[in-house]
């Protein structure tokens, strides 16, 4: 699996997901501007000594993933999709992507990729997830479909 973060800004979420990463085999991808360096000391520490496990690529725009990734599926991560993240039935190189933790994803990429967004249920009160809790569950809920493959 793929885990793409556009614009990440908190250190400590992009560090839990990285050490996600590492645990399920997943690669992740960063999508600038990032909020953060990634030598900052908090990523570094929510990733522990994971860092050495994890495939992680960098990306100028999103755009460049879109090509580099020609012919993938991409899923679209929400809180406005309409479909839940279990009406999918995920493939091994799908990329699940998501959104900065203030704003999410751009207005523009959800238009434009409408029938691939997908939301995690939750009651009507609560504006989102954690960004690192919400990518851990999409994240094992596609493993889970292809039997943990490659995982104990």
């Amino acid at each position: 699996m793929h885990i793409v973060l556009i614009e990440p800004e908190i250190p400590g979420n992009t560090g839990n997901i990285a050490r996600l990463c590492a645990a399920t085999n997943s690669e992740l991808h960063l999508v600038k501007p990032l909020g953060f360096s990634i030598e900052d000391k908090y990523l570094k520490r929510a990733g522990l000594d994971y860092w050495n496990l994890v495939k992680v690529h960098c990306h100028e725009n999103f755009e460049e993933v879109l090509e580099l990734y020609k012919g993938h599926n991409f899923y679209f991560n929400t809180t406005k999709a309409n479909k839940s993240y279990t009406d999918i039935q995920y493939m091994p190189d799908d990329l699940l992507v998501f959104g900065k933790e203030t704003a999410g994803l751009p207005e523009g990429l959800l238009a434009a990729n409408q029938k691939n967004c997908i939301r995690i249920p939750m009651v009507g009160d609560a504006r989102s997830l954690n960004l690192s809790n919400a990518a851990a569950i999409v994240v094992y809920e596609a493993l889970r479909q292809q039997k943990f493959l490659n995982l104990k």
